[in-house]
């Protein structure tokens, strides 16, 4: 359930809608999609507002380290889509330059080896497919004509070589084995994963390797050809899954070989590396039980590094630094003194050590790995996170950075000092005309006498002299740091600018706090971390601005799990609930869901198993239990395209609501799946959302 991390709800919003399959520009069909350029008739944030700022993604620095590379994502509220464009700069951040502008997005965009070209995903003729272009943004063209097209690609450190991935058929149809039966629309299905996350299993991803003289690809070759699985692995995997040696031999991938109930039940994926001259294929993690992920080799190709985790199942394990030794076959963790997750990880220049990202106690820094004395060193420190890592040889680090009072924009960091310099200004004028609100750290003491660190963000203009209705926000995953995000739909500067307080606890279950602390939830959903989310918004009630009559409490996922808990347990202190995608029913949750590996971990196990004491005692704490206590009105969102929590169970809790007289409203989406991705969706749910709230807590 847990949505691995920050980066992966970046690459989805940026995804987040369709758009044009053919090149256009602005016609009858809509205006094209660009930067927001207008002046703001208030410095207070609104859903149009949010909305309209620019998405950073594909940062990438050229071979030759003089220009920087990226892509912005905007999006059109009455066209309700989004449209990709790519710009490029000095490594100093000087010189910016748009150097398309289509109503067809370019995605995946990559410097090529050489550096004399751009590649980049475009659907400009129909399916997507693989093309290139001048640096400047002229002389396009279509490399790859792949039947079906294309999903992204790497070219091979030497040019001659191109890997792309492409989705082959999963099995046969109804129609495949009944022909005569070509009007029905049903599916026969066997085993389970047959659907996940928001997609019905009907492909797999697979890797092709083809030549390329330069202009065309030639002799393409599946190298998983009737292999049942895919790689990269669903759902948020990407190429980041994948990489080349240096020498252009190799190819080291990441995928889990499992089928069925086996797939549901297990997180043990496996590095595996394919040599191109033997078309032999190796698994070198085979000795890790949990997931194994990202591999990416050393500049010299003599190492492999990815992350780790050591427990099948448990999807929130920390994720370890793991270094293989290709000539001697023996792996190494360099984390085993280290009390935190290793993300985003990407060698140095000179190979000598591994930069990281990682989450301490509610920000994301950089670290830095000697692999000579095997220590890891903190580099940057602040109020923020850091999203990626690009080292230069020049010793700057490049990076994206994000908090919650600002979207993403690039950075150069200095690893010696660890300070931060701002090199692009994608959304800087349109944040200009935006009061913010303060964001404040607090540590507040829970009742079993530890430390919490809570974030209380005010809203802009605040009064201290007067008296704010609040809202207690509760994080998903829900193993996932409420850590210095900024998302466009639980966005902490939107919610306070409409004249609330947030409180958002880091509650027991997080990551970034230590390994016990991250632990204690697992089969204890309705224990301790709710006890600290009491602790959290009864601490903040305190204070003399806060309308301790007026308090809300809001969350989705794991966090609307939390709502639903927290409406039979709550002892009159909310006046208002929004559950977002929450769990209702732990039993009908734990047979409904399609990743049962999260069930069997975090509830402890199946419901039917009566001799689980955990598994007993998580069920025990189910919402749906404790709904003859609800007493308070309650919104309900829901997305008929989540398939991690299904939509019926938000139904079961809107109309068990109902059934007790209890003021209640459903918000559902036939086309969205755990989050919210489309333009206008998105502010409707930021509209129902405020309204809520204010005919509650106003």
């Amino acid at each position: 359930m847990k949505y691995s991390f920050l980066f992966y709800l970046i690459a989805a919003l940026l995804i987040m809608c369709s758009c044009q399959n053919k090149k256009r520009a602005a016609s009858s069909e809509g205006p094209l999609i660009g930067p927001f350029d207008k002046k703001l008739q208030s410095d207070v944030m609104t859903p149009e507002v949010l909305w309209s700022f620019g998405r950073l993604a594909d940062v990438s620095v050229s071979p030759d380290e003089k220009k920087i590379l990226y892509s912005v994502t905007y999006c059109d509220v009455p066209q309700n889509k989004s449209n990709t464009e790519l710009y490029t700069m000095n490594i100093d951040g000087s010189d910016v330059k748009r150097i398309t502008e289509t109503a067809v997005k370019e995605n995946a965009a990559v410097w090529t080896p050489d550096g004399k070209k751009i590649a980049f995903l475009s659907s400009e003729n129909g399916s997507t497919q693989l093309w290139e272009m001048d640096p400047n943004g002229e002389n396009r063209k279509a490399i790859s004509k792949v039947e079906g097209g294309i999903t992204g690609f790497i070219f091979s450190p030497d040019m001659k070589k191109i890997l792309y991935t492409k989705e082959v058929k999963a099995h046969k149809t109804v129609k495949d084995l009944y022909p005569d039966l070509d009007k029905c629309n049903a599916r026969v299905i066997d085993d389970m994963m047959y659907r996940h996350w928001d997609q019905w299993i009907d492909t797999f991803s697979h890797l092709f390797v083809a030549d390329f003289d330069g202009d065309n690809l030639a002799n393409d070759k599946d190298i998983m050809k009737d292999e049942p699985w895919e790689s990269p692995v669903r759902p948020f995997g990407g190429l980041e899954q994948i990489a080349w040696s240096p020498d252009s031999k190799t190819i080291a991938y990441t995928c889990r070989k499992k089928q069925g109930k086996e797939y549901a039940t297990s997180t043990n994926t496996d590095i595996y590396l394919y040599n191109l001259t033997t078309g032999k294929t190796e698994n070198i993690s085979s000795v890790n039980k949990g997931y194994d992920v990202n591999p990416i080799f050393s500049p010299d190709g003599k190492y492999v590094a990815w992350s780790s985790m050591e427990r099948d199942g448990y999807e929130a394990d920390k994720k370890r630094v793991m270094v293989y030794d290709l000539s001697s076959k023996k792996q190494k963790d360099y984390s085993t003194n280290f009390d935190q997750d290793a993300d985003f990880m990407v060698w140095n220049t000179d190979g000598k050590s591994i930069y990281l990202v990682s989450d301490i106690q509610a920000t994301d820094e950089i670290f830095k790995v000697n692999l000579a004395d095997g220590k890891i060193n903190r580099i940057t420190d602040g109020i923020h996170n850091y999203l990626t890592v690009i080292p230069t040889k020049a010793g700057k680090l490049i990076t994206t950075r994000v908090s919650m009072s600002m979207p993403a924009e690039i950075y150069a960091v200095d690893p010696n000092t660890g300070k931060d310099a701002q090199l692009s200004n994608i959304n800087t004028k349109l944040m200009a005309q935006l009061k913010t609100g303060k964001v404040e750290k607090r540590w507040i003491k829970t009742t079993d006498n530890k430390q919490m660190l809570t974030w209380v963000i005010y809203p802009p203009h605040f009064d201290s002299t007067k008296r704010y209705p609040t809202i207690l926000y509760c994080e998903g995953g829900p193993q996932s740091t409420v850590s210095q995000f900024w998302s466009y739909r639980w966005n902490f500067q939107m919610m306070a600018a409409n004249g609330y307080i947030i409180v958002a606890p880091n509650r027991r279950g997080l990551p970034g706090f230590g390994k016990a602390w991250n632990e204690q939830i697992s089969g204890d959903y309705g224990g301790q971390n709710m006890k600290d989310y009491l602790s959290a918004i009864d601490a903040v009630s305190k204070e003399p601005f806060v309308n301790k009559d007026k308090l809300g409490c809001v969350g989705a996922s794991y966090g609307g799990f939390s709502v639903y808990w927290l409406a039979g347990h709550h002892n009159k202190r909310f006046k208002a609930f929004i559950a977002h995608d929450g769990i209702y029913n732990l039993e009908a949750q734990y047979d409904q869901t399609e990743e049962v590996w999260f069930a069997n971990w975090d509830l402890g196990g199946p419901y039917w198993d009566k001799k689980n004491a955990v598994a007993q005692r998580t069920y025990a704490t189910s919402p749906h239990r404790f709904v003859q206590n609800w007493d308070t009105p309650i919104l309900v969102i829901h997305g008929e395209q989540d398939f991690r929590i299904p939509v019926t169970q938000g139904m079961s809790a809107f109309n068990a609501a109902r059934l007790r007289g209890i003021p209640a409203r459903f918000l559902y989406f036939p086309d969205e799946n755990h989050w919210v991705l489309q333009p206008q969706d998105g502010i409707l749910w930021q509209r129902i959302f405020r309204d809520w709230l204010d005919k509650y807590l106003k």
